[in-house]
């Protein structure tokens, strides 16, 4: 039998030492049963105390997976099939051919190692679709060059984006049939930063450096577009259009048609681009919106600080404009050719100027940047405000595929706001 010597010990030992004294000094039954009602009354209050503070457990550290000829995983396609959600792929720089994919995974970073990496289709494809088909959630890719996807229907995509959120950086999509080919997801959002698009397209029209879908956003920034074969620099059916600080020329031998085109209207922020159409070209329209009619509930068209450059001979268009419900603001362009932005209809035009070749640095290669006597130097105005997006430049296009910084000073017209090379 149990005495008060056999009391617990701990944070209960003095309490239960206590009533069990308690108990031996009174015998009575009413007298215990008081006791018990203590011990319980303590016993909760006691459990009931708030615990010390634990430790958190120790967080899972992010899996990276190595991919390389010299790796366990030795291509793209098996790094695909054993992706797991959150992983980040190290791809080993150098040549990976005929190695297509479908990426099913929700979060996934794939980025190359040790210098680019160079897909290279040689004739296959995933799904009869693109080097890489993409239906999971949120990718992002950096690194990498897309190179000659070509299938049967003539649309071959470097990437196939159908569903999901994709993030593009360092990357370059060459000689394929479609650059990037998006689907029509309304959820999908495509951001592409300081990459680069050359010499896409079948040549019938139909496809194009990049070709964006009835997705919810495109966003592209300090990117380098040029010479597409038939089809259009850039072409996007997305609700919303973030085209900020790139370059989208066709230059010497190029056939592209429109160099950008936002078929379906929407809500198209054209900022500090410049935007060339070659001399050779099939079509005379540099930009073109609304031309298969206006889809989106909101649709506005902001052309700011961009220089336009048509080199036709006989003379182009430079925006087109269909008539519907929509609202057209250019403010600071610089025009070099014949024709006005005001011919594309009803809108406020402000600030636009015709300039002539000898104003620029070196327009015979493609050097945009006004003299620093250039009689427009510093005679910008304050673009308009838009709640959420600032419409006034803030970087400029640096060659090849980048941006530079250009501080808060006064605005020249145009798309750049140096007059010296970085």
């Amino acid at each position: 039998m149990k005495t008060c010597a056999d009391s617990p010990g701990g944070a209960l030992g003095p309490i239960f030492g206590w009533l069990c004294i308690g108990a031996a000094r009174f015998t009575s039954a009413g007298t215990i049963l008081i006791h018990v009602l203590w011990l319980t009354i303590l016993v909760g209050l006691f459990c009931a105390a708030p615990a010390q503070a634990r430790e958190p457990e120790p967080r899972e550290a992010e899996r990276i997976v190595k991919v390389g000829p010299q790796r366990q995983v030795k291509t793209l396609t098996e790094a695909s099939r054993i992706a797991q959600a959150g992983d980040t792929l190290e791809v080993d720089a150098g040549d990976y051919l005929r190695d297509v994919t479908v990426w099913m995974q929700a979060k996934l970073k794939i980025k190359a190692v040790g210098g680019r990496v160079r897909l290279i289709a040689d004739g296959m494809s995933a799904e009869g679709k693109a080097i890489w088909v993409l239906r999971g959630g949120a990718i992002s890719v950096e690194g990498f060059d897309f190179i000659g996807a070509k299938v049967n229907d003539r649309n071959g995509a470097g990437i196939r984006l159908e569903k999901g959120n994709l993030f593009i950086r360092d990357c370059r999509f060459l000689d394929n049939e479609n650059g990037i080919l998006t689907g029509g997801n309304p959820d999908t959002t495509l951001e592409i930063i300081n990459s680069e698009f050359g010499n896409n397209g079948h040549g019938d029209g139909q496809s194009h450096n990049l070709y964006v879908g009835t997705i919810a956003r495109l966003t592209v920034i300090g990117s380098y577009f040029h010479h597409a074969r038939v089809g259009h620099l850039l072409k996007s059916r997305a609700a919303e259009n973030h085209i900020f600080y790139n370059r989208l020329t066709d230059e010497v031998g190029g056939t592209a048609s429109y160099e950008l085109e936002l078929p379906s209207g929407g809500i198209g922020y054209i900022v500090g681009n410049l935007i060339q159409q070659n001399s050779t070209t099939e079509n005379p329209h540099l930009i073109s919106y609304g031309a298969e009619g206006y889809r989106w509930p909101n649709n506005a068209l902001y052309l700011i600080n961009n220089t336009l450059v048509d080199n036709r001979p006989q003379g182009g268009i430079f925006l087109r404009v269909k008539p519907g419900q929509q609202t057209v603001v250019a403010v600071n362009n610089l025009l070099v050719g014949k024709g006005k932005l005001e011919s594309a209809g009803p809108g406020d035009f402000r600030n636009n100027f015709n300039i002539d070749w000898d104003q620029f640095v070196q327009a015979v290669r493609e050097d945009y940047r006004l003299n620093e006597n250039a009689a427009l130097r510093n005679k910008g105005v304050e673009p308009p405000v838009v709640p959420g997006v600032n419409l006034r430049p803030t970087k400029e296009y640096a060659h090849p595929r980048s941006t530079r910084s250009i501080g808060g000073g006064p605005l020249s017209p145009g798309a750049f706001q140096t007059s010296t090379r970085p």
